[in-house]
């Protein structure tokens, strides 16, 4: 058995949360460093996990000789400096979505994460969901063609609050956190490039200064399409919705769940080890770095996504 990996996690918010229960079911992983900005905050979560440090400052715990990965669930405006620091001082990482919300910023990470060689990957959890995982090893097998996809994103966040109902120190993107799921799902289940991406969009927000209304449209070079629509204004169930619709089937996929197209639901508990796509996602990262192999929505992977989301952007502008 090899040794155990001794992780750091930068985030105590709701998603770094997430992680840090996903990683109480992974054998041979320890957190032994927590970073978040509000240090009474952080000690209270260390403590509740049993992680022996915590602090506010991600350099510090960059330091610690036994930190060997460091997983980034903080403000994506955060996300690339980051996912660079981690890299230089010799630490595999994984990034929580978006990787960067300026491309050259992602360019850069993927430039030395490969002088480095060190593992690094970003949190495109849709490609660990059970109910996306299926349906990727069916089109894997040939046994299904994807014609369409019919993705809804929806929020009711009209102010800054995060999934806990907690204030915000930073402000979430439709773009390039949200959409970011998508764009890189489609192409990815498709097993084919993005070639060509429409965005329009709603009213600019006056106090939080971002669209709150957002409607994308992709064509993969082997023809399938996508239509996305985003919205933070949906007050309604929330969360993104997926509609397969392949040339054998039609298929929808609520995170972890999947239902035929007459919503008739699809047992998806065999696909993997465990029902969590967190937990997947991180089984993932620590399962690359103990046998060196470039991990599933590596920085390679994913960043012809942002490339997309930077097209998009520059769309969005013109």
């Amino acid at each position: 058995m090899s040794k155990t990996i001794k992780v750091a996690l930068a985030g105590a918010g709701a998603f770094g949360i997430k992680h840090l229960d996903g990683i109480r079911n992974i054998d041979g992983v320890e957190v032994v460093s927590l970073i978040s900005r509000d240090i009474e905050k952080t000690k209270e979560v260390a403590a509740k996990y049993g992680i022996a440090h915590a602090t506010t400052d991600l350099n510090e715990s960059l330091a610690l000789k036994e930190v060997a990965a460091v997983i980034l669930c903080t403000p994506t405006q955060m996300h690339a400096s980051q996912t660079l620091a981690c890299l230089k001082a010799g630490k595999h990482v994984q990034v929580e979505i978006p990787l960067c919300d300026v491309y050259q910023d992602g360019q850069e990470v993927l430039r030395v994460q490969q002088q480095t060689g060190l593992v690094a990957m970003v949190g495109h959890t849709r490609r660990f969901n059970p109910s996306h995982q299926w349906v990727h090893n069916k089109v894997q097998a040939g046994d299904l063609n994807i014609q369409q996809m019919d993705v809804q994103t929806y929020f009711f966040r009209r102010t800054n609050m995060n999934a806990l109902g907690q204030a915000r120190s930073w402000t979430d993107h439709l773009l390039w956190h949200h959409a970011a799921h998508t764009v890189d799902l489609f192409a990815y289940q498709c097993g084919s490039p993005i070639v060509k991406a429409n965005a329009i969009q709603g009213p600019i927000h006056p106090a939080l200064g971002i669209a709150m209304d957002m409607s994308i449209q992709l064509k993969a070079a082997n023809g399938a399409l996508c239509t996305l629509s985003l919205s933070f204004n949906n007050d309604g169930p929330l969360g993104t919705y997926f509609r397969y619709i392949g040339d054998t089937g039609t298929y929808l996929a609520r995170y972890d769940d999947l239902f035929t197209g007459k919503e008739e639901k699809i047992d998806v508990s065999q696909v993997a080890v465990s029902m969590n796509g967190i937990e997947l996602q991180d089984r993932e990262f620590f399962s690359a770095i103990q046998q060196g192999r470039e991990p599933n929505s590596s920085i390679a992977q994913v960043l012809p996504c942002y490339q997309v989301l930077h097209d998009l952007e520059q769309q969005l502008m013109g």
